[in-house]
């Protein structure tokens, strides 16, 4: 499913958008299987790719707002879980972390918390601690800035049904780290995606 709340100027700019974080998600998200839940949704298209041309942190929380609501309400059989995609805000990654807690907290003024969750993506993803061009870094290394809007109840199913979801951070990055830098360049070749390899 796709959507456009703070349109671009032209059709083909969120195309491509989507076609970027799609190939990402065939890829990596499921061609490394790194999220072994993931192709589900992608397959049965559960996922609502909203784009939005926010320039401001105060427009993406408004765009939040709204997903959470629309997600909240929506029948999880047509949307499972929505990629909240924001191209022109947040991409410094230190900007982008920051902006997680006003993120979170809208989850929680909207009374949605323990329904629904918040996963983060960026082009420039770091975790605390590691240095800029960890291969670990690249389990999170999305096309775009994103906010991953997950229900609980789903993620609740999908570790019921894998009972080794708690090794999954861990087999990542061993799957990242036999992969390489030149692995991951590899994978973009054919297309010359944009993307953060540093």
């Amino acid at each position: 499913m796709n959507d456009v709340r703070a349109p671009f100027d032209d059709a083909a700019t969120t195309a491509d958008v989507i076609a970027s974080t799609q190939r990402w998600l065939e890829r990596v998200v499921i061609g490394l299987n790194l999220c072994p839940f993931a192709k589900a949704v992608y397959v049965k298209r559960q996922i609502r790719y909203a784009v939005t041309a926010a320039t401001t942190a105060g427009g993406l929380l408004a765009e939040l707002r709204h997903e959470l609501e629309l997600l909240g309400q929506a029948n999880p059989e047509e949307i499972d879980t929505t990629l909240l995609i924001h191209p022109r805000v947040l991409n410094d990654f230190t900007a982008y972390h920051l902006f997680l807690k006003d993120a979170d907290a809208e989850l929680r003024h909207y009374g949605q918390e323990g329904i629904l969750q918040i996963a983060s993506f960026h082009p420039a993803y770091e975790f605390a601690g590691s240095a800029p061009d960890d291969i670990a870094n690249f389990t999170n290394r999305s096309p775009h800035p994103m906010l991953h809007l997950l229900r609980e109840a789903s993620i609740d199913r999908a570790v019921a049904a894998f009972p080794d979801a708690a090794t999954i951070y861990e087999r990542n990055i061993e799957t990242l780290r036999r992969l390489g830098h030149g692995g991951w360049r590899r994978l973009w070749e054919a297309d010359h995606l944009s993307f953060s390899q540093d």
